[in-house]
């Protein structure tokens, strides 16, 4: 007797965390993965995506998918993702109801919190305060991610669910030079000082902003147990009001402490120093992940071995990158 697969589509499956979930998925003998690349569906255009759940049986859907960038990239096209994710979540959302797929997992991020939500961050903390406003267009787009999973639950019985990750990191990351994330971001600027023999390289801000980081693939198992544990237990620690479920490491360090560790990972010797002119972000962003590890989750990946993961496949993408 042959048992049938569960179809899977993980929207956005060549991002950073869209790949760490495929590659957790395809460890599933029971699994299909579904995918496709952007330039096989356009996840902004809802003809393409309405067409694509008519002809495929999908049993549930990861959105992974989104423009995602650092606080510079977030100041520079505010525009681009507000109107980007937002397109995205309804499209997928609303084409996933309407096909039927009854369970659909949404990932967003820590900044949907207030700027001075009291810490470690808890889910119900969600709407009670002002938003950091270098990030809030991007923050308002998942925050509505959040309130149309919690709608079609609601009005239609479905089982969508969403889960907030802290900073994350790891293979597959976007080490652009001014638009990625704090890690890839001094990853590569240690890298390229060290090679270059520079004394002394940049850090933006003070330093002193607190932030909490988690390697991918930590956050992919935690994906897997939040769309698969029974809905009754779900809701056990989830509320209908608050249906999303935060996922962090459970400590942090100020971003000078991740500069110096980052540094010593690649090998750079010179001196580290703050730009004051530049923005700190948010001052601190610890959440509590109590109801997600309630679940049987726990992070296993420390900073020190992830950071030396991520850099090694930093420098064998570059190599990629010099053979092609």
């Amino acid at each position: 007797m042959t048992t049938s697969k569960t179809r899977i589509f993980v929207a956005g499956h060549r991002g950073m965390v869209g790949s760490a979930i495929a590659r957790r998925l395809a460890a599933e003998p029971h699994v299909e993965l579904v995918v496709r690349a952007s330039s096989e569906l356009d996840l902004t255009d809802q003809a393409a995506v309405r067409a694509f759940f008519a002809d495929e049986r999908i049993d549930q859907v990861y959105l992974a998918a989104a423009r995602v960038g650092g606080i510079r990239a977030n100041d520079t096209y505010p525009a681009e993702f507000i109107y980007r994710n937002l397109m995205i979540e309804a499209n997928v959302i609303h084409a996933a109801w309407e096909a039927g797929v009854e369970r659909l997992l949404a990932l967003g991020s820590s900044c949907i919190y207030p700027k001075f939500a009291p810490q470690p961050i808890v889910e119900d903390s969600l709407l009670t305060g002002e938003l950091e406003p270098t990030n809030e267009p991007y923050a308002i787009a998942k925050i509505a991610a959040i309130k149309l999973c919690e709608s079609y639950n609601r009005q239609y019985g479905v089982d969508y669910r969403s889960v907030m990750p802290t900073n994350l990191y790891g293979p597959g990351d976007n080490f652009h030079p001014l638009d990625s994330h704090v890690i890839p971001a001094l990853i590569r600027r240690f890298h390229e000082a060290k090679l270059s023999g520079a004394a002394s390289t940049v850090l933006w801000g003070s330093g002193q902003a607190r932030r909490e980081f988690l390697h991918v693939d930590d956050l992919a198992e935690a994906c897997v147990i939040a769309m698969n544990v029974p809905r009754e237990r779900y809701y056990s620690v989830a509320t209908e009001r608050c249906s999303h479920l935060n996922v962090g490491y459970g400590d942090d360090v100020t971003v000078r402490e991740l500069a110096e560790l980052i540094a010593s990972v690649v090998g750079f010797e010179g001196r580290i120093e703050q730009d004051l002119s530049k923005p700190d972000g948010t001052p601190r962003k610890l959440m509590s992940s109590a109801r997600m590890m309630s679940l049987g989750w726990q992070p296993k990946i420390d900073l020190k071995s992830g950071l030396a993961s991520t850099y090694a496949w930093f420098l064998e993408s570059q190599q990629q990158q010099v053979a092609a």
